[in-house]
C-alpha cells in the first residue's frame, strides 16, 4: 500500500465525503483513554557530575565506540542505507548535477556541500557524502537494476564539531547542523527550470532535459571510467569500471523514463510544498524556500507529498485539508538514547504513557518514530529495514561526550541547582507535555485529524503486525508488539490522540551540548542564552562548526567575516520566536528557577554541569 492509496482511499473518502465533520468531532472527543500524561512521580535521579572530566570523557568515548562496534551492521544501515530500494533519484542523475549545472552544484569532495552534506572520513566512501544512500549498497540488491539514491538517517543525525586541535569530530546520533534539506529540493527544481528555459510543453521539457543529461553522461564517461563510484568497494561488491558500464547501459536503455520520473517527483513536491507554505507560512515563504541549516518542517514535507497525490485526484481546494494548519518548523533532534524516551503501557494496556516521542510526544513507539522519519520523503515503497535497524542501534546509543574542558567544581554546584530546578521535568521517561512555558506552540499543533488518521493507516500499511524482516540473518516482526502487547488494531499506540499532543516533551538532556541551538525551534544559540533570557540575541548565525565553549553552543557570530552559515532572524516569523522557557515557575510552595539573569554564577554552574550530561 502506498501513500497515495492510503490518503485518498481512507481519509480522502471520509473527510471530503458527507461524514467529514462528524469524523473530526468523533476523534477529538473519543480518541483518548483518559489516562493523564503526568510526569513520573517521586524524586528524579540526577546524574552525578564527574570528579575528573578527562577520565570520565575517555570512558564515555570508549563505551560509545564499543557500543557501535557491537552493532556495526545496524550503524551502517542507519548511516549509509537509503530509505528505499525501489524509489528515488537515479545515482547517475544525482552525480551528473555538477556537470549539468556547475553554477549551482559543486563536484569532487565538495559534492552536495552547498546543501550541508559532507564526506565522513571514517566511512571509506569518497564518491557520495554521508546522508545519501544508494540501492546497490544492499547485499541483496538484484543484479541488473539501476541504482537509486535517497536520504539516510545519517543525513540529519550525524553531526560535526571542530575540536580544540582543529580536527573534525563526528557526532553519531546528534544533529547535522549544516544540512539544508529545503535548499536541496529547491535548487534541484531551479536546475530543471533553467534547463527548460521557458519551454512549457511537457514532452518537449522532458526531451530537452533528457538530452542535457545524456550529454553530461557522455562527458562523464570521457572524464573517467570510474566517474560515478570512484572504484568504491565493500566486502560483498566492487563498484568498479565494469559495474559502472553495466549501470550506464541500464540507464541509457530507459533514460527518458528515468529522467521524467526524477522531474515529476521534484516538481510535484516543489509545487505541493509551495502550496503548504502559502497556507501556513504567510510572510515567511521565501525563507522556507531558501531553507535553514539544521532545521526542517518534516510534517509539512511529508504531508506535501500526500497532498500532491490527493490534489491530482480531487483538486487543490479539496486536498488542502491534509496540509497542516500551523507551521511545523523545528531543528533536527538528537536521536541517541531513545530508551530515555521509551513509553510504557498504562494499567489498562490501552494507552502508552510515561514516555515521549517527537517534540510533542505524538509517536511513542521507537519503530514507528523511526519509520516516520524514513517515510518523510514521500517514497512509495520505503525499506522497513532502515527504521528497524535504527531501532536496534538507537535504543541505548550513548551520547557523545563533550569534547572540551569542564570546570568540575562549578559542575558539582550545577548538579545541585539542576536537581532543584530542572530535573523534575527533564528526567527520563517523562511523557507529559508542557504548554505554558511561553514558547510558540505552532509545532505542537501541526497534526490535524486528517493527518493523524492517514499517518496511522500509512504506518500500519507499511509495517503491519504480520511483516517479517530479515535483519542480517535474524528474522523479526518489528511492528507485531510492543512490551508484550499486540499492536494489531492499536491506532493510539502508533500515534497518540490529538488531545495528548498540545505541548512539548521535556526530554532528558543527554548530550545536550551537541544539540544547540536550543528550544524546539532552534531559536536560542547557546545554553547561557537559554538560562539568561535577557541576553538572547534577535539574530545569530546558524550552521557554523566551531564551538563556543564559554556559553555552550556552536559559534553563533560571524566574527571572521567569512560569511559561513546563515543569519537567522528570530523576529521574522512567530514560529521561530526565541521567547519561552524564560520565567520562573511556581508549583504550590515550590519555585523552579528558569530565569538566571540575576544570578550569572548560578548560570555558569548549570552550564558546566550540562556539559557533562
Amino acid at each position: 500500500m502506498n501513500l497515495k492509496q492510503i490518503l485518498f482511499g481512507f481519509v480522502g473518502a471520509a473527510v471530503i465525503g458527507g461524514v467529514g465533520f462528524q469524523l473530526y468531532g468523533q476523534y477529538v472527543t473519543t480518541d483518548h483513554t483518559g489516562v493523564p500524561l503526568l510526569p513520573p512521580q517521586g524524586v528524579p535521579k540526577v546524574q552525578a557530575a564527574p570528579a575528573d572530566w578527562h577520565t570520565a570523557r575517555a570512558a564515555r568515548n570508549i563505551a560509545k565506540a564499543r557500543y557501535v562496534a557491537e552493532r556495526q551492521i545496524a550503524f551502517d544501515w542507519f548511516a549509509d542505507f537509503p530509505f528505499s530500494q525501489t524509489d528515488g533519484t537515479p545515482l547517475i542523475i544525482l552525480k551528473l548535477l555538477p556537470l549539468i549545472a556547475p553554477d549551482k552544484w559543486q563536484g569532487g569532495d565538495k559534492f552536495l556541500s552547498e546543501v550541508g552534506l559532507f564526506f565522513d572520513a571514517r566511512s571509506g566512501n569518497d564518491f557520495i557524502p554521508r546522508g545519501i544512500g544508494f540501492s546497490g549498497l544492499d547485499p541483496l540488491a538484484r543484479p541488473g537494476t539501476l541504482d537509486l539514491t535517497s536520504l539516510t538517517c545519517g543525513g540529519c543525525h550525524i553531526g560535526r564539531v571542530i575540536g580544540g586541535d582543529g580536527k573534525t569530530i563526528y557526532i553519531d546520533g546528534a544533529v547535522n547542523t549544516t544540512f539544508n534539506i529545503n535548499k536541496y529540493y529547491v535548487q534541484t527544481f531551479n536546475t530543471l527550470q533553467t534547463i527548460y528555459d521557458g519551454e512549457t510543453d511537457r514532452d518537449k521539457q522532458i526531451d530537452r532535459l533528457t538530452g542535457v543529461v545524456l550529454e553530461a553522461l557522455d562527458q562523464a564517461v570521457k572524464q573517467s571510467p570510474t566517474f560515478f563510484y570512484n572504484d568504491f568497494k565493500t566486502p560483498y561488491r566492487n563498484y568498479d569500471a565494469g559495474y559502472e558500464v553495466q549501470q550506464i547501459q541500464i540507464f541509457r536503455a530507459g533514460a527518458r523514463g528515468y529522467v521524467k520520473g526524477f522531474a515529476n517527483y521534484t516538481e510535484k513536491f516543489f509545487d505541493s510544498f509551495s502550496d503548504y507554505l502559502d497556507k501556513s507560512y504567510v510572510g515567511y515563504k521565501d525563507q522556507m524556500l531558501s531553507g535553514i541549516p539544521g532545521m526542517a518542517d518534516a510534517t509539512g514535507v511529508s504531508s506535501s507529498h500526500g497532498y500532491g497525490n490527493l490534489k491530482a485526484k480531487v483538486g487543490k481546494d479539496r486536498a488542502r485539508f491534509i496540509l497542516p494548519d500551523h507551521p511545523g518548523i523545528t531543528d533536527y533532534m538528537a536521536v541517541w538514547d531513545q530508551d530515555a524516551r521509551a513509553a510504557e503501557w498504562d494499567p489498562t494496556k490501552q494507552q502508552l504513557i510515561n514516555g515521549g516521542g517527537q517534540y510533542n510526544g505524538n509517536i511513542p513507539i521507537p519503530m514507528f518514530r523511526n519509520m516516520a522519519a524514513s517515510t518523510t520523503m514521500g517514497l512509495d515503497n520505503p525499506d522497513m529495514r532502515v527504521p528497524a535497524f535504527a531501532t536496534q542501534l538507537l535504543g541505548a546509543l550513548p551520547s557523545t561526550a563533550y569534547p572540551f574542558e569542564v570546570n568540575v567544581a562549578a559542575a558539582k554546584t550545577g548538579e545541585t541547582l539542576f536537581a532543584e530546578n530542572c530535573a523534575a521535568c527533564h528526567q527520563p521517561n517523562n511523557g507529559a507535555v508542557y504548554d505554558k512555558l511561553g514558547t510558540s506552540l505552532a509545532r505542537s499543533n501541526v497534526i490535524n485529524t486528517a493527518l493523524m488518521l492517514s499517518a496511522r493507516q500509512m504506518y500500519h500499511g507499511f509495517c503491519p503486525p504480520t511483516l517479517e524482516l530479515d535483519l542480517a540473518g535474524i528474522k523479526t516482526k518489528p511492528c507485531a508488539e510492543y512490551l508484550g502487547v499486540s499492536l494489531r488494531d492499536f491506532d493510539t499506540a502508533i500515534m497518540r490522540p490529538l488531545s495528548d499532543q498540545l505541548g512539548y516533551n521535556a526530554t532528558a538532556l543527554r548530550g545536550i551540548w551537541a544539540t544547540a541551538p536550543y528550544l524546539h525551534n532552534g531559536s536560542v544559540p547557546t545554553m547561557r542564552h537559554v538560562l539568561m533570557p535577557d541576553t538572547r540575541p534577535a539574530t545569530f548565525v546558524k550552521g557554523l562548526l566551531t564551538y563556543d565553549t564559554e556559553n555552550m553552543g556552536f559559534a553563533w557570530k560571524d566574527d571572521d567575516g567569512t560569511g559561513a552559515g546563515m543569519v537567522f532572524d528570530t523576529a521574522a516569523f512567530h514560529a521561530v520566536s526565541n521567547k519561552g522557557h524564560d520565567k520562573d515557575i511556581v508549583d504550590g510552595d515550590k519555585t523552579y528557577k528558569l530565569d538566571w539573569s540575576n544570578d550569572p554564577k548560578g548560570a555558569d554552574a548549570l552550564v558546566e554541569y550540562l556539559k557533562t550530561l
